[in-house]
Order: structure tokens, then C-alpha cells, then sequence
């Protein structure tokens, strides 16, 4: 685990940004879909030096699946690394958004 305890079951919240070619190849929707089916809730937006940022909410298993799924094989595009750091829950988003 990258920080925190997998037991907990406190929602947490990573923000990742992804390198790579992740911006005009449908990483934004994949993401979308993907923190849909596992429960989470947050927004994935392109930033203008060609990163994807993406900010989740959930239990930390969760969150902990999005990042494997970011770092996998499947993703459209190519990804080249992801970097993410973990703190408490914000203000909550209702749903997983595209920004």
C-alpha cells in the first residue's frame, strides 16, 4: 500500500496525475468509467502540460484499484509513470466527473 492502511474503511481521497500520451486518446472517459465501476467518486481533467490529473474518493482498496488500473495495460494512450499523494476526504464530490 502506498501510505495507507488497506483495512481502513475511511474514505480517502489520492489525487494521481498520469504522464504520457493520456490527453486527446479517451484516458479522461476510461478513468470515468473505470472509478464508476469500482464505487468512487472525483473528476479526471486534463492539465495543460499534457498530464492527466486525477482526484478520487473512496475506501482506500479502491482508490488503491484506480491506480493499479492507471498504471496497467489497458489504458488508451501510453502512460509513462503516475505520481499520487493521499490525504483526507475533501468537501466530496457527488459522482466522477470529466473537467
Amino acid at each position: 500500500m502506498h501510505g495507507r492502511e488497506a483495512h481502513s474503511d475511511e474514505p480517502v481521497r489520492v489525487t494521481a496525475w498520469v504522464r504520457g500520451k493520456v490527453q486527446q486518446v479517451g484516458f479522461r472517459w476510461w478513468t470515468r468509467a473505470r472509478a464508476l465501476e469500482i464505487g468512487l467518486t472525483g473528476y479526471a481533467s486534463n492539465l495543460g502540460d499534457g498530464r492527466v490529473q486525477v482526484v478520487a474518493e473512496g475506501l482506500a482498496l479502491d482508490c488503491e484499484q484506480l491506480l493499479a488500473l492507471l498504471r496497467g495495460p489497458d489504458t488508451p494512450g501510453s502512460v509513462s509513470g503516475v505520481t499520487e499523494i493521499w490525504t483526507a476526504v475533501g468537501s466530496g464530490y457527488g459522482s466522477f466527473e470529466i473537467r
